[in-house]
């Protein structure tokens, strides 16, 4: 493994049926343009299939990583100093963590078409979240990452 590799990197993207609905917005924009020529039509189609492709394409754009000490997730880069224990959550238990037991000042990020998820307790006393939520399709390997990046920096008791 090279040094500056990261021991865990996932893009949370989005799921392929979501293409399809983007291409559907571009039917749709189509049919609405329809009644103005042949031309308008074809130009509605493009530009709703390339306007929806877009945000489907930024929303799936988020990356949580583990690289040179820090969890990156989404746009926010967390010290692993400030981070305490990580727990993989089943897709029951992610659920209820992002509903139900969730705290408001949680940071999250959350995509509802992944079902599992980690939860990392943030110890800095300084911070007042209480936690990180993180949608993952690999909890496993990232509670992993997390444990074997700081490890060395943890105190024994």
């Amino acid at each position: 493994m090279q040094p500056s590799a990261a021991p865990f990197d996932e893009r949370l993207t989005a799921p392929r049926s979501w293409w399809f609905i983007a291409f559907g917005v571009g039917i749709a924009c189509a049919l609405m343009l329809l009644p103005l020529g042949v031309l308008p039509m074809i130009g509605g189609l493009a530009g709703g299939t390339a306007a929806a492709a877009v945000a489907v394409s930024s929303y799936g754009s988020a990356r949580i990583r583990v690289v040179s000490g820090a969890l990156v997730a989404g746009d926010a880069r967390i010290p692993l100093s400030a981070l305490g224990d990580a727990e993989a959550l089943d897709g029951e238990e992610a659920r209820a963590w992002r509903s139900y037991k969730a705290d408001a000042r949680a940071f999250m990020v959350l995509r509802s078409y992944i079902p599992t998820a980690v939860r990392v307790k943030v110890t800095d006393p300084a911070d007042p979240t209480p936690y990180v939520y993180l949608s993952t399709r690999e909890p496993q390997a990232l509670v992993a990452a997390l444990a074997a990046v700081s490890a060395p920096d943890r105190p024994t008791v």
